[in-house]
């Protein structure tokens, strides 16, 4: 395979995994982190570092625009619920250094 092929493959593969994640709104940040050891959040992050691997500037804010699909206190003021405090323990205990 080439390199072009595969970064097709991998942007597309990108873009069905903020697909999917937008479509289960009700899958928490915490959720994510204490299962997978990331979130929407880390996506973000990322998709800024690679913003200025390439010379490019993103803030935060954007970045987290384009992984949440809306500014991120929007998405927070309608889907993010409150952390239990089990939940809460569990990432606390696994959280990455």
């Amino acid at each position: 395979m080439d390199q072009q092929t595969r970064t097709e493959l991998e942007a597309a593969t990108f873009r069905r995994l903020l697909q999917h994640l937008d479509q289960r709104k009700d899958l928490q940040n915490i959720d994510l982190m204490n299962l997978a050891g990331f979130c929407r959040n880390c996506l973000g992050k990322w998709y800024q570092a690679a913003a200025a691997e390439q010379g490019l500037e993103l803030d935060r804010d954007q970045a987290r625009e384009i992984i949440y699909g809306m500014p991120y206190e929007q998405w927070k003021a309608k889907y993010q619920t409150p952390a239990t405090p089990e939940k809460l323990q569990q990432f606390e205990h696994n959280k990455p250094e």
